[in-house]
């Protein structure tokens, strides 16, 4: 597979390369595409529980219980999830 980059990525490639942390453009593209997979799996993760905790609040709806959080209030708890399930 050949690949085709601009200046600014293939500046970038090489300053990895000069920084000694690896020691070819093949292993800087690796890691990078082993960075683009783990923040997709990333985001999924988060993605996914958002969707349980609206299923949550959709169910407690649905029971008649339900409290009113400020956004803030929810990012926090979104936020904290996700730093759990890391």
């Amino acid at each position: 597979m050949n690949v085709t980059l601009t200046q600014e990525l293939e500046g970038i490639v090489k300053e990895r390369m000069a920084s000694g942390l690896y020691n070819s453009p093949a292993e800087v593209l690796r890691e990078a595409l082993r960075l683009i997979a783990e923040r997709d799996w990333l985001l999924e993760a988060q993605r996914e529980l958002l969707r349980q905790d609206v299923q949550a609040g959709l169910d407690q709806l649905d029971r008649g219980e339900f409290a009113t959080p400020t956004v803030a209030q929810i990012k926090e708890r979104v936020a904290a999830r996700v730093r759990r399930e890391q």
